[in-house]
């Protein structure tokens, strides 16, 4: 029986984050996909959008 990996706070982190900035009309960042993106750099332009 395979054991499910919980995702990470990180990782619920950026996606709570990836949600928010795609409300708010922001699907890249400096001509990069959001999901490429860094939790360092999603944290940066939320904050600066906020």
């Amino acid at each position: 029986m395979e054991h499910q990996i919980p995702e990470s706070k990180f990782e619920d982190k950026r996606s709570n984050i990836i949600e928010d900035l795609v409300a708010q009309n922001v699907f890249k960042i400096d001509g990069r996909q959001l999901y490429e993106l860094s939790l360092y750099e999603l944290m940066k332009t939320y904050t600066e959008k906020n």
